[in-house]
């Protein structure tokens, strides 16, 4: 790897003292299922860019000003989300894991880089600009978590100037992903923003780590367990699954704008009513399914190319339980609270191998969602299958999954530091190799974000652009 990222200065950022420090069993925050379940995932790493440049009138501060005022916010913030300056830790000798947030646990702190990258702003603009990404220098912008061991941090936190000049400054964080997904990392981010920008959280809505109510299921204990086994039968060491080889990926971002969403829509709803022939009114889609559709039918094409059997497709993606479970969990809670879902389809209907048009591809992808929507919505129990997560998964042929991450909902063009919204947010840690991931973005677009082999990403991209602009 080309090194381009120099550390400049670590540091350790605790939490702000308080009143309500927890302490003896309030200090020990038990796993879930649903976190245990991402014991051995790769740490949730985001990435954010901003600078001088987009015109909105807002300029950076000197890098010392700007990295201390982070210090000083991500302290004042830790205060209210005191887990993330603890270690994930096994607890006992059954493989029960916890994140301890007491007072020795939680030292030294968050870890806190500073760091240079090789080039100017602009050099560090022309990684926001393009389609194509650094893989390479993105990762270098992010911190790394040391997780394959017990006990583990939860959190870092690196901020890179560009070498010459100002302008320029990119903010990586990086969270274990078993101390919660990505609803809880933006709730996060949202707090420790404000934080920066308006110099206190007050009147902010405390976040919850209670997964009191979660463990009281009566498989929860014993699945936690289990997928702890799976994943680390040889406590402390964890068996980190592989990250994809980056160097045989091939990864682009694009931007769906309101209006071409609205167009999917209208040709999602078109070719099922003319399917239906007047049988029934067809089923307006949400953006998501709108989105997830062209996501599917365009990796499904590229990959025909090379491949022209007719075989059963799965596209993988997050379903959030919060307010599936019984009692629903509060609105601030913070942890892991998701199952995978999967949609089925053939290549051939993906693809319309039976002469269809692009919008009839489309409409059955839409089909096969809504068909999972829908299970997910009618399962009374989410945890009732908790003992099986793991068999259902090795059920899937990998080489037949496309992956999605993240959410629309996540609106992470609005963490703002005081300097103004990102030019560019991106995942930087991928978990397969080949992944989609969305994010909300201004003006009721979605930002797209793909992890393909390149030998099909050029394909996906015919495919996708030629949906879009129809």
């Amino acid at each position: 790897m080309n090194i381009r990222v120099r550390v400049l200065d670590v540091t350790h950022v605790q939490p702000d003292q308080t009143a309500n420090q927890p302490a003896g069993d309030d200090a020990m925050i038990k796993l879930s299922p649903f976190d245990t379940f991402f014991l051995a995932l790769r740490p949730i790493q985001r990435l954010f860019f901003y600078d001088d440049g987009d015109g909105d009138g807002t300029s950076l501060p000197p890098f010392p000003s700007l990295a201390s005022s982070l210090r000083a916010s991500l302290g004042a913030t830790l205060a209210v989300f005191t887990p993330l300056a603890g270690k994930l830790t096994a607890y006992s000798d059954d493989h029960d894991v916890a994140i301890d947030c007491s007072p020795g646990a939680a030292h030294p702190g968050v870890r806190f880089v500073e760091a240079e990258y090789s080039g100017d702003a602009a050099d560090m603009r022309r990684l926001v600009r393009d389609v194509e990404h650094d893989t390479e220098a993105f990762l270098q912008l992010v911190p790394e978590l040391e997780v394959g061991r017990l006990p583990a941090p939860v959190l870092a936190v690196q901020v890179t100037r560009p070498a010459a000049g100002g302008g320029a400054v990119a903010v990586g964080v990086t969270m274990h992903h078993a101390a919660g997904d990505g609803q809880s990392l933006w709730q996060f981010m949202r707090a420790w923003s404000t934080a920066s920008r308006e110099g206190s959280l007050a009147g902010a809505a405390a976040p919850t780590f209670d997964r009191a109510g979660l463990l009281r299921h009566p498989k929860a204990r014993d699945a936690a367990r289990n997928l702890v086994r799976f994943s680390a039968p040889e406590l402390p060491k964890v068996n980190m699954f592989p990250e994809p080889d980056w160097t045989r990926q091939s990864r682009r971002t694009y931007l769906v704008t309101a209006g071409q969403i609205q167009s999917l829509k209208r040709r999602i709803v078109q070719s099922q009513a003319a399917a239906k022939n007047g049988d029934g009114e067809p089923e307006l889609p949400t953006t998501y399914v709108a989105i997830a559709s062209l996501l599917w039918t365009s990796i499904a094409r590229a990959k025909s190319l090379d491949n022209a059997a007719d075989e059963e497709e799965y596209f993988l993606f997050p379903a959030d339980c919060r307010r599936r479970l019984q009692p629903p969990l509060e609105p601030g809670f913070f942890g892991n609270c998701i199952k995978v879902r999967y949609a089925r389809a053939t290549t051939g209907d993906l693809v319309c191998r039976d002469g269809g048009n692009d919008d009839d591809g489309l409409a059955r992808a839409a089909a096969a969602f809504w068909r999972a929507i829908r299970e997910h919505v009618e399962e009374e129990d989410p945890l009732g299958d908790a003992d099986r997560w793991v068999e259902v998964i090795r059920g899937v042929p990998r080489e037949r999954i496309a992956k999605q991450g993240s959410s629309h909902r996540f609106m992470a063009y609005e963490v703002d530091f005081g300097w103004g919204q990102p030019s560019r947010v991106e995942l930087v840690s991928v978990s397969s190799a080949e992944m989609t991931t969305l994010l909300g973005a201004p003006g009721g677009a979605v930002q797209v974000s793909v992890a393909l082999h390149p030998d099909h990403v050029d394909g996906f991209e015919a495919s996708f652009l030629a949906q879009v602009s129809a």
